[in-house]
């Protein structure tokens, strides 16, 4: 009976750890979520990037699954300097002028490194070290369990898009 016993414990414990591991990916794209949102407000696109007014911003996912949710979540009923936000999920083919702001997940990276490059006007941002340094504009990174960010200025100019200075201020600039 111990040895039943002991393994419910296991399984309890188990269980326990895998639900706190789920958690915790949840509210980390939560956080990259609401910060890929709030990145929006800081950069200026090129004229040519909205055909009206009032076109919508759309952010597109490459991979990730988790990081499509989570931002439907953070965009839900929200605007944009008059502009309503929304979210798509993509294919690697399947990346166009059509997209403002790229999401490439871990899953994705390998594709987007070996494919064609992106149309101008759109914010590229990843979450695999090394991203900004291979010519994506804003990089996610986990320092001590909180996430943080790089900004990439050079691949940001290529793109014909223009950061903030007050979000430079908060990012580690990336030079490449």
């Amino acid at each position: 009976m111990r040895t039943t016993s002991g393994c419910r414990s296991v399984l309890v414990v188990g269980a326990v750890l895998a639900t706190s591991a789920m958690a915790q990916t949840v509210d980390e794209y939560r956080v990259k979520a609401a910060f890929v949102f709030n990145f929006a407000k800081f950069i200026q696109w090129p004229t040519e990037a909205f055909k009206k007014p009032d076109d919508p911003l759309v952010i597109c996912v490459l991979g990730q699954d988790q990081m499509t949710n989570s931002l439907r979540e953070a965009v839900s009923g929200n605007s944009i300097d008059g502009r309503p936000v929304t979210v798509r999920q993509v294919a690697m083919g399947q990346v166009s002028c059509a997209c403002n702001i790229l999401f490439v997940g871990s899953s994705a990276v390998k594709h987007f490194r070996t494919g064609p490059k992106e149309p101008a006007g759109i914010l590229t941002v990843g979450e695999t070290p090394g991203f900004a340094a291979d010519g994506g504009v804003i990089n996610f990174k986990l320092e001590d369990g909180r996430v943080r960010f790089e900004i990439n200025v050079a691949a940001a100019e290529r793109q014909q898009l223009h950061i903030s200075s007050k979000l430079l201020s908060l990012a580690q600039v990336v030079k490449r």
